[in-house]
């Protein structure tokens, strides 16, 4: 039986297979936008340094990656990307189970993220792991936003300051 790969936190070595991971992910939806999805714009050499990104790697290659950007009262899902050759083996969950814990570590109860609503795939894969959305918003012809959000058990910041004070 093989071992489950780790997460870890990237490091700036790693910008380079961020964004050849993210390009990769991301590809068959420019086709249905029109453009490339932010996501495939990113600085990844800056956004390792800026925001955390936790990998999953087999083989030496990164296969998935989370980027998270904690906020004063959540925890904000920048980026969550799956190699089109590992989608379906459950890296996505378990990259968003890995999102609830680091949100609970950081004493926060709510997890957001953000995604164009032409990615209908997408908005049903939130959805099925507990996500709601919460509002859309138009930024342009064709360009919905639809940001989403799920609150997970534990004491946000403020609740936690009332118990120990």
């Amino acid at each position: 039986m093989m071992d489950e790969p780790q997460i870890r936190t990237a490091t700036p070595a790693d910008a380079a297979a961020i964004d050849a991971l993210t390009q990769a992910a991301y590809a068959k939806w420019v086709p249905i936008l029109g453009r490339k999805p932010l996501p495939m714009t990113a600085d990844y050499a800056r956004a390792v340094v800026e925001h955390r990104i936790d990998v999953i790697e087999r083989d030496a290659a990164i296969v998935a990656l989370l980027e998270l950007e904690p906020q004063p009262d959540h925890l904000l899902i920048v980026n969550l990307a799956v190699h089109p050759a590992a989608q379906g083996a459950g890296l996505g969950h378990r990259m968003l189970l890995h999102a609830e814990s680091v949100a609970g570590e950081l004493g926060l109860d709510e997890l957001r993220l953000y995604t164009n609503g032409l990615m209908a795939a997408n908005i049903a894969l939130y959805e099925r792991h507990g996500y709601r959305i919460d509002r859309r918003e138009t930024r342009g012809p064709g360009w919905i936003v639809v940001h989403m959000a799920k609150t997970i058990g534990g004491l946000g910041p403020l609740a936690a300051a009332d118990v120990t004070g």
